[in-house]
């Protein structure tokens, strides 16, 4: 089993920037690929952003230029830097890890996005 636990959310300004982070721990095998998702009240959950275990990265449209992911395979964390945060960034951030177990997910993290 894999456990993973988000932080870093919270509340912040437009134009602001927050960084998430995720840590997995239990039985993370060598090659997986982490992301992250969210949704907004009402909304599907979309995915934001992936890294893959060779450090290639996928992000939505929305998000791109904006925000950055990252991951620290010795800490078997990954990590959402957001920047230039708008009201429509507002969501709960949710964390996974796909391996060759299959899929895990974090409890989600608040992100809200507002003067």
């Amino acid at each position: 089993q894999v456990q993973l636990v988000e932080s870093g959310g919270g509340l912040v300004q437009p134009g602001g920037s927050l960084r998430l982070s995720c840590a997995a721990s239990g039985s993370v095998g060598r090659l997986y690929q982490m992301g992250w998702h969210r949704q907004a009240p009402g909304k599907q959950r979309d995915l934001v952003a992936m890294i893959n275990s060779a450090g290639g990265t996928n992000y939505a449209d929305s998000v791109k230029d904006r925000f950055t992911i990252s991951r620290d395979n010795a800490k078997n964390t990954v990590y959402l830097q957001m920047t230039s945060l708008n009201p429509e960034d507002t969501a709960v951030y949710y964390c996974h890890l796909r391996d060759l177990t299959g899929v895990y997910w974090g409890q989600g993290t608040q992100v809200t996005v507002s003067s």
